[in-house]
């Protein structure tokens, strides 16, 4: 009898319309593969729908908080369900941007400078010289990432709006100019490295990510033998310090201007990479050899509830 996978996708958070996709995508691949498939799209239930399903192994292709933060990995833990991705302390690690910035600074990687701020006290004053970006401290996808540019006279008066619907903690950032890179990690490998050319867009925000022709993929990236190895370093050095497990992708901003400064930092590392037709990971792993039934594949047969 063929492995039961039920695809977990949809959920509450902010980033439920990109899940449903990221889900229908690996269900569809799956299917192809032999597994028998069941799409769940998860409510507050869903530890009484796993105990009437039994899984052999449940697929997590949620985003943001309940799916990324360790929330449904401790869930499917305690169950005894294995799971691909990260287990509860790398998902809530990485989640939490301000801590996953501590860990990895500690651990000799570079990151952006910053510090976490009220949103109110924010919407007040200039944080930190422009330009800064700020970002929820516990969302993914860009949600509610906000660049402050370096004209403008007054903080972003958005974030201290009552519909505000990202937290009140925010992460304040010193906004580093140039190149958005990506690298992910691909069974304890790094795979090549895109640079992200987001046409319109200030930097690579939801629909640059998310929406057909938002950005170009360029792949691999024009980058200098040495960045290049460095940037696939570091991916696998944050995968590391974080605890991550199975895949992961970690993003990148580069100042190659001719004024610039050269630095390379680490924006974040994303436990639960997109998974959608216009998503990195599915890219990097064609590139890595992977069909995308092959590497959905592996992350089933990779999926652990041990940590």
């Amino acid at each position: 009898m063929s492995q039961h996978v039920a695809v977990l996708m949809g959920g509450w958070s902010a980033e439920r319309e990109v899940s449903l996709r990221s889900g229908e995508a690996c269900a569809r691949a799956l299917e192809g593969e032999g597994f028998r498939v069941t799409r769940v799209d998860v409510a507050r239930d869903i530890a009484d729908v796993l105990g009437r399903l039994k899984p052999d192994v449940a697929f997590n292709a949620l985003h943001g908080r309940v799916g990324e933060d360790g929330t449904i990995q401790g869930i499917l833990e305690v169950m005894r369900v294995p799971y691909t991705h990260s287990g509860v302390l790398a998902s809530a690690l990485a989640m939490q941007k301000d801590k996953a910035k501590l860990v990895m600074a500690a651990a000799g990687i570079p990151v952006a400078h910053g510090l976490v701020v009220d949103r109110h006290e924010a919407a007040k004053r200039h944080v930190l010289p422009p330009p800064y970006v700020l970002k929820p401290v516990n969302e993914g996808s860009s949600v509610g990432v906000v660049i402050v540019r370096a004209d403008r006279s007054h903080p972003p008066q958005e974030i201290g709006r009552p519909d505000w619907a990202h937290g009140d903690a925010l992460l304040a950032e010193t906004f580093v100019a140039g190149r958005e890179l990506t690298c992910a990690v691909i069974a304890g490998k790094p795979t090549a490295v895109i640079d992200i050319k987001a046409d319109d867009h200030v930097f690579y925000d939801y629909d640059a990510k998310y929406a057909p022709g938002g950005s170009i993929h360029v792949l691999p990236a024009d980058l200098k033998e040495n960045v290049y190895q460095h940037v696939q370093e570091l991916a696998l050095r944050a995968h590391a310090a974080l605890g991550c497990r199975g895949v992961s992708r970690t993003d990148f901003r580069y100042d190659d201007r001719p004024e610039g400064s050269g630095q390379l930092v680490v924006l974040e590392v994303n436990t639960q990479p997109g998974m959608t037709e216009t998503s990195l990971v599915p890219e990097m792993a064609a590139d890595a050899g992977y069909s995308f039934g092959g590497l959905v594949r592996w992350m089933v047969e990779d999926a652990s509830c041990e940590r």
